[in-house]
């Protein structure tokens, strides 16, 4: 502040303290009297033990703005009547006050700022997750052996109203926003349902083995040499109404067989055999299979 605007300030402090010896004033500057004037006169020389003219008055107190200073020994009776040692002492305390004030402004200032960021770094954090979707991984494994199972060997379903919709597992991860439940469903595998939930990591899945698939699977892929054994547990775990669809490269259609025709092709393992990739698999009430989908590795 220049001296100038802290001689303003002096102005209003002389009111006030005029106004505490004479509390039924309640006016301004410009409102002032001459009553008020000779009252303020008294009132100094009481307080200060020193005089003040009326005419300086009417001068430099009764003006709206001020178009230089006064003397200083004039500031200092005033300075005094307003309850300091002189004008050096108004001067100084008016300069401490306001380098408080602006400290505290600029350390308002800054809480404000730092709550501020605060409160859009957490409203970020909850639209972020209110918009985001929880990425998850599944991964399965025997139920017995604890082995790892293929994903390929495997289909999964979100199921919404009683709606299925299959969802691609075979890349590292999916999303869901909320809790969701999944049907997984193998040829080689009983099928199972589960729930996963947002935030909360899966651990494997462990699936119980579909024994008449696993025993079929393994004889397409074995180079098990006594036929009538296989002949024998291809009766037990075949229905006699099996079907059987291979499906052709190049969508070049389907072959068709019956019971005792894939059963002589599983008995007599051949290469091709070897290449055939159980997709379908459907079995009756007593887990005999009654119908088999098969493709070309």
């Amino acid at each position: 502040m220049t001296d100038l605007e802290f001689f303003y300030q002096l102005k209003k402090s002389v009111l006030e303290q005029y106004q505490n010896s004479y509390p039924y004033f309640n006016g301004s500057w410009k409102s002032f009297s001459a009553q008020d004037i000779l009252n303020l006169i008294d009132d100094i020389q009481f307080i200060t033990k020193q005089s003040i003219s009326e005419k300086w008055i009417y001068t430099h107190l009764k003006p709206e703005t001020n178009q230089k200073l006064p003397r200083k020994d004039m500031l200092d009776i005033l300075s005094v009547y307003v309850g300091k040692s002189g004008w050096d002492e108004f001067v100084f305390n008016g300069n401490i006050k306001e380098n408080n004030n602006n400290f505290k402004l600029g350390f308002s200032n800054k809480i404000g700022i730092l709550v501020l960021v605060f409160g859009v770094l957490i409203a970020g954090f909850f639209i972020w997750k209110f918009l985001s979707k929880e990425e998850q991984k599944l991964e399965f494994q025997n139920s017995f052996t604890k082995d790892s199972i293929a994903k390929e060997e495997v289909k999964a379903y979100f199921v919404e109203d009683t709606v299925e919709k299959q969802i691609d597992i075979n890349s590292s991860t999916f999303n869901i926003d909320k809790a969701t439940k999944v049907v997984l469903k193998s040829p080689f595998y009983k099928p199972k349902v589960i729930t996963i939930l947002p935030n909360e990591p899966i651990a494997k899945v462990e699936l119980n083995p579909n024994d008449y698939a696993m025993m079929l699977k393994a004889f397409m892929k074995s180079d098990i040499k006594d036929w009538q054994t296989r002949k024998e547990q291809l009766n037990k775990i075949l229905s006699d109404n099996l079907e059987v669809m291979v499906m052709l490269q190049n969508n070049l259609g389907a072959e068709y067989f019956n019971k005792q025709e894939f059963s002589q092709k599983v008995i007599l393992p051949t290469a091709s055999l070897k290449k055939l990739k159980i997709v379908e698999l459907k079995q009756e009430n007593d887990n005999k299979i009654s119908f088999l989908r098969l493709t070309t590795e």
